[in-house]
């Protein structure tokens, strides 16, 4: 549905997105995830026909930014990270007159604003002034309004940004219920906003496109570091961290559990950091077959979403 090549944007010397290359699929939730200052907001921009790209191309369906901007943003739905709404106005005001603009009369703007309302969660605070309402209510008048045309494409800048915990689950309920039927491609920051919202992450870094996959393909991605957590009984510290540091593939065998470990029967609790791109976990068991330790428990941790962000994102 939207497809992007050699996409850059500068600013005099600067690079704020660095000649990228994304396909974008109908009906999909994607997340662009980066840090502060990567070229999320820069690339949306351009996306939605707001900012002009430097070099490359965007297509949405049949449409080139170049020469059909406003038949492109017919199709889209976008809001900023800061909803631009006019506080004095009540909601419902408000509402009708984007409705207005948006050329919606008759029967199918009232059918259209009462739709919105119950699909927002905005029916309690219809004649409310925008300025008294919450922020979350104020982020809902604003997808609302990004809404009003029954966009195939929903473009949202940091939709959570600023919101309480039962805020954001409220939001993220809205996005799932609107990617049914719809293109919805979110920035954010927030690791578990995209891990509990969105089929596929792409992680910009310094305005490259640094990972593009599902959180779970993400997750088990080889290369880097994984851990493996070990529970031994009857086992000596020092000479289970020398024969488990022997294993290839482990960099560091180290003890966890502090006191927690029955002393009596010498019940130790070990983690292990492996670089490897298979699984250890058979040569691990192997070893302790090798002795007359008891292995009580042996699981890999998942690779979280936070430690490949991290991975990605950072220095060395």
């Amino acid at each position: 549905m939207i497809h992007v090549e050699d996409l850059s944007k500068y600013y005099h010397n600067l690079c704020a997105v660095d000649h990228i290359n994304l396909d974008i699929h109908k009906g999909e939730i994607l997340a662009l995830l980066g840090p502060n200052g990567a070229g999320k907001t820069t690339t949306l921009r351009m996306l939605t026909g707001f900012l002009k790209p430097t070099t490359g191309s965007i297509r949405v369906k049949d449409y080139t930014i170049e020469n059909d901007v406003l038949e492109i943003k017919k199709l889209l739905g976008y809001l900023p990270e800061s909803a631009p709404l006019y506080h004095e106005m009540l909601v419902y005001d408000y509402l009708a007159f984007v409705a207005d603009i948006r050329e919606l009369s008759g029967n199918g703007k009232f059918a259209r604003l009462r739709h919105l309302a119950e699909l927002c969660a905005l029916t309690e605070v219809m004649h409310r002034p925008i300025g008294e309402l919450s922020k979350g209510f104020k982020q809902r008048v604003g997808l609302a309004h990004a809404m009003m045309n029954d966009p195939e494409i929903l473009i949202l800048d940091e939709p959570t940004s600023g919101l309480d915990p039962n805020q954001i689950i409220e939001i993220r309920d809205i996005i799932r219920e609107i990617g049914t039927e719809k293109t919805v491609i979110l920035s954010t920051h927030i690791l578990s906003e995209a891990e509990a919202t969105c089929d596929r992450v792409v992680i910009i870094n310094r305005g490259k496109i640094a990972a593009d996959s599902s959180t779970e393909g993400l997750k088990e991605s080889t290369g880097g570091e994984y851990l493996v957590h070990l529970s031994l009984a009857h086992a000596d510290m020092d000479k289970a961290r020398k024969e488990l540091a022997a294993i290839s593939g482990v960099t560091d065998v180290a003890q966890t559990g502090g006191d927690k470990g029955d002393k009596a029967q010498n019940i130790i609790q070990l983690r292990i950091t492996c670089q490897s791109p298979g699984d250890i976990r058979g040569d691990i068991y192997r070893k302790i077959k090798e002795t007359d330790w008891i292995l009580l428990e042996l699981y890999q941790e998942a690779r979280s979403l936070e430690n490949i962000f991290r991975e990605l994102t950072t220095e060395n």
